[in-house]
């Protein structure tokens, strides 16, 4: 089942999403180019990594399921622009799409997930710092195994070999990388879900091939006012049963492990593949469970559990990017068109779960 949202801490500026009623709209505007990329900064040092322009991403390929055909993305000052006439031809597509009857008593929660392992760790952000080999802190990968500073949607899609249970998922996630008194600690196992969390599921469609997205931000790192900052816990028989000696971290029981779940948006602005701070084109609903105004089209919400393998010594835990409160995520989709428009239409659409080959 999809875990409850949590505020998070991550990535970069944050971008407010804009209040307003749910419905199509073309208000989203468009803003002015992010600030020049930092000089490298050293593999694992803690460090914020600011915004810097993105690529944009090649030509979509024609006639996929939700991969609109037509003119190759364009770039203005970190905005990479889709096809407006595409987009809406291939929205219009998927909704002609009929859903697969539902069979068996399937939980009446819209989510599907794939589950995954680690992949590899190098000091590269594609999304960030595009083409920088080693000027971002340090970072656990998982899906993609070719994700590196030069990638691009297109060499997603063209490397096959994913640490995710579903070869269909060709998609490349990433987060700081964690260490315990310096030693790499990587993640026991990695669950990603996709669901939604507005009030009407049913007009959730898929993301467009070459989405990208970042929450969080590296830059936080104490905790916010509210004390809401932090968002490790533990998971398991006995749960937590103490702090860490900073008061940072849970200690959990020998039964449990420490996990965190980082959740992105699922309002899109219909328009854009990125953007300067890589948020601005996106946002969560709005106070009424409904997307915004300027972020009309709902998609789905991507989650991170996390699971790590500590349990009641989480003394000396720091992450590349500075203090738990810095935790942020990634994700650079590549998903193959017809798999994903598949588990949308049938799972989303209809507001069940299925596994991770897309069945109830």
């Amino acid at each position: 089942m999809l875990l409850l949202t949590v505020a998070l801490a991550g990535g970069c500026k944050e971008a407010p999403a804009t209040p307003g009623a749910s419905g199509p709209s073309s208000d989203a505007g468009i803003g002015s180019s992010g600030p020049a990329a930092p000089p490298p900064a050293a593999p694992g040092t803690p460090t914020g990594t600011p915004s810097a322009p993105a690529t944009p991403a090649g030509t979509p390929t024609p006639g996929a399921a939700n991969t609109p055909a037509g003119n190759p993305p364009t770039a203005s000052g970190g905005w990479i622009t889709i096809d407006a006439a595409a987009q809406a031809a291939a929205t219009k597509a998927f909704f002609a799409r009929k859903p697969k009857p539902v069979t068996g008593n399937p939980v009446k929660v819209p989510e599907f997930n794939v589950g995954c392992t680690t992949s590899h760790h190098n000091s590269d952000d594609p999304i960030v710092l595009p083409k920088l080999a080693g000027a971002s802190h340090n970072h656990t990968f998982w899906g993609n195994r070719s994700t590196d500073a030069t990638s691009t949607a297109e060499s997603l899609r063209a490397s096959k070999a994913t640490t995710c249970n579903s070869p269909d998922d060709q998609s490349a996630y990433w987060v700081p990388t964690m260490y315990q008194n310096g030693k790499v600690v990587d993640p026991k196992e990695v669950t990603v879900y996709y669901g939604s969390r507005l009030k009407d599921p049913s007009k959730t469609q898929p993301f467009p091939f070459g989405l990208r997205m970042i929450t969080g931000n590296a830059k936080n790192q104490v905790d916010t006012p509210d004390k809401q900052g932090n968002h490790f816990w533990c998971a398991g028989i006995g749960g937590e049963i103490g702090r860490s000696a900073d008061k940072t971290f849970p200690v959990c029981a020998k039964t449990a492990n420490i996990v965190r779940q980082i959740t992105f948006p699922d309002c899109w602005d219909g328009k854009h593949l990125d953007s300067p701070d890589h948020k601005a084109h996106m946002a969560n609903g709005d106070h009424t469970g409904a997307c915004p105004k300027s972020h009309p089209v709902p998609v789905p919400s991507v989650s991170f559990v996390i699971s790590y393998p500590l349990s009641a010594n989480t003394d000396g835990i720091t992450l590349a990017s500075g203090t738990s409160f810095s935790m942020h995520a990634d994700f650079f989709n590549a998903w193959k068109d017809e798999a994903l428009a598949a588990r949308v239409r049938n799972c989303l659409d209809q507001g069940v779960k299925c596994n991770s080959a897309g069945n109830f």
